[in-house]
């Protein structure tokens, strides 16, 4: 599934260059504050956030039926996340002065900035209820638009690639720095949380910040035109953000992502004319103009496109309205051992509530012409939770 913009869901092509690294502890101090984005606050950072060029994308399964131990854990990951994201270390550092223990901070991100650092966790279905058992004494709170998703046409999914207890989002402008969080965070949780799956991602297909230039996908069309920008505080209210009284109280402030790893087969799209490119996603590849138009942001007309083009099955008008913030990366893995390239968009979502945007839009887009050129294979669904307050911890409004 594409977004609602010029190449819809699909992956951004350009790979993001990281910030340049500082080669002293000095310098990089100074650099960190500059490029710090706040932890604490009404909502989570990395939802609205202007986007990063990189991303370390895991889900962990817990591994303790302990709810004290979880708990413990979110508080400790918490003060870690904070430390991380104003580019300091975790705990005592990666040199403490006693060297008789393996260090608080495993090292990799010493001297280097902030570069934008920004963390934030969701909640998978299965931490509220798995193989039958309310684990946590939690399944009670588990969030009626927390639906497990549908199967939709053409899903190939890999199982080891998909769901998880406890999602972890990291972006940040060096790749390096956004690894290191994951790392430490998994570092942290041994014994309590094991690392499911995860995923790498560069040139993002998205972005919050419609003034700048339109990021591109690995299809080489422009990404994101029309997604819901950062600063549209009105419909983020209105489709990203949950509200109280919507059957979870305690997810007042936060939004329900969705992650789906999209593999594209770029080779057959490579061999596929340009007019035949431009007339399955409904937008021209040079400027990035709705089909029969001119500019990149003139108003589609999807009259003007094909009944199957990706941007008119995506768009809002053919959806009922409905909207969804996106934040996706390219990737690519290697090859899949046929000579081919293991590459594709990681797709991620955010919105008030999946039943009235993901999966309606997703659904439709079943008839989409792109569909013959991508595949999904990987999924997860999870709520994020608000913002951490000063005090507060990863979830406590649940856990409370």
């Amino acid at each position: 599934m594409l977004g609602f913009s010029g190449a819809s869901l699909l992956v951004g092509a350009a790979a993001g260059a990281g910030l340049d690294r500082v080669a002293s502890a000095e310098t990089g101090e100074k650099s960190s504050e500059a490029s710090a984005i706040t932890f604490h606050g009404a909502n989570q950072a990395g939802i609205a956030t202007p986007v990063q060029d990189r991303l370390h994308f895991a889900t962990f399964d817990v591994t303790t039926n302990d709810r004290a131990k979880l708990v413990k854990m979110l508080k400790d990951w918490t003060a870690a996340a904070a430390a991380m994201c104003q580019g300091h270390a975790v705990g005592e550092g990666a040199v403490p002065a006693v060297a008789v223990a393996p260090p608080d901070d495993t090292g990799e991100a010493l001297g280097l900035p902030a570069s934008r650092l920004t963390l934030t966790i969701g909640f998978g279905p299965s931490l509220f209820e798995k193989d039958g058992k309310d684990r946590f004494g939690i399944k009670g709170k588990r969030p009626t638009a927390l639906v497990d998703l549908p199967h939709f046409p053409g899903d190939n999914l890999d199982a080891d690639r998909s769901g998880g207890d406890i999602a972890v989002q990291a972006c940040a402008d060096d790749p390096q720095v956004a690894v290191h969080a994951i790392r430490n965070l998994a570092r942290i949780g041994f014994g309590v949380v094991a690392v499911r799956w995860s995923q790498l991602g560069f040139g993002k297909t998205s972005s919050t910040t419609p003034d700048a230039q339109t990021p591109r996908n690995l299809m080489g069309f422009k990404d994101g035109t029309e997604n819901i920008a950062g600063t549209e505080a009105a419909l983020l209210n209105k489709h990203v953000w949950a509200g109280k009284g919507e059957g979870a109280d305690w997810m007042a402030g936060g939004s329900y992502m969705v992650a789906r790893r999209i593999r594209m087969h770029i080779e057959t799209w490579d061999r596929t004319s340009l007019r035949e490119q431009e007339d399955i996603f409904g937008r021209d590849k040079g400027e990035g103009a709705p089909k029969g138009l001119k500019r990149e942001r003139d108003k589609p007309v999807l009259a003007n496109m094909k009944p199957d083009a990706h941007v008119r099955l995506a768009h809002p008008d053919s959806n009922k309205g409905s909207r969804i913030l996106r934040r996706g990366y390219s990737f690519t893995d290697g090859t899949d051992g046929l000579g081919r390239l293991e590459a594709g968009l990681f797709f991620i979502a955010y919105q008030r509530d999946p039943r009235t945007g993901f999966i309606p839009i997703q659904t439709n887009l079943s008839s989409d012409a792109l569909n013959e050129y991508i595949q999904h294979v990987g999924s997860g669904v999870y709520a994020c939770p608000p913002g951490v307050r000063e005090g507060g911890y990863w979830g406590d409004t649940l856990f409370a």
